[in-house]
């Protein structure tokens, strides 16, 4: 092979998955290793426009220190956390379809993704904050507009635990 070669992809009855790999497929880990967790079309859909809404968050942030969990969007003065939730990772019950090759790698894994979100939420719930879940496919706009009923609700409510008594 010349220098400036770049290496040959194996073929299909060449491959096999590295230690510990759950892959089927040379083509099946590129695909799921190109996978982002992060700043996906609809995070940055939903992001744009609670910022053109005004309001200010950070972004896959941990809501509770040392929890090692990141939300999506995250206000802190309000205690809202946003997470917008992919249909195949977390088991979307309208959209997901589960995978042919390794079914129950699968069903175990989704299983756990679920499960781990439902001990987010009522670990966030239990430390007063609010937790707004979202699916991938639903539109940013209808979103974005929980979002901000939710914060600037949750604002008006310190607002007026603050005032004085008169």
């Amino acid at each position: 092979m010349a220098m400036n070669e770049p290496p040959q992809e194996p073929t299909a009855g060449d491959w096999s998955p590295p230690e510990g790999s759950w892959a089927s497929s040379a083509a099946n880990r590129r695909s799921m290793l190109g996978n982002r967790n992060r700043d996906t079309a609809p995070e940055r859909a939903l992001r744009s426009l609670v910022h053109a809404a005004g309001l200010r968050y950070r972004v896959a942030a941990k809501p509770l220190p040392g929890m090692r969990r990141t939300a999506d969007l995250v206000f802190r003065p309000t205690r809202v956390a946003v997470f917008i939730d992919g249909c195949f990772w977390h088991g979307c019950p309208e959209h997901f379809v589960p995978p042919k090759t390794n079914p129950d790698y699968w069903r175990e894994k989704i299983g756990r993704n679920v499960q781990r979100d439902r001990d987010t939420d009522t670990r966030l719930a239990e430390a007063g904050w609010l937790v707004l879940r979202f699916w991938e496919h639903e539109p940013p706009e209808a979103s974005s507009a929980v979002v901000c009923a939710a914060v600037e609700s949750r604002r008006r409510k310190a607002a007026v635990r603050a005032e004085p008594e008169t």
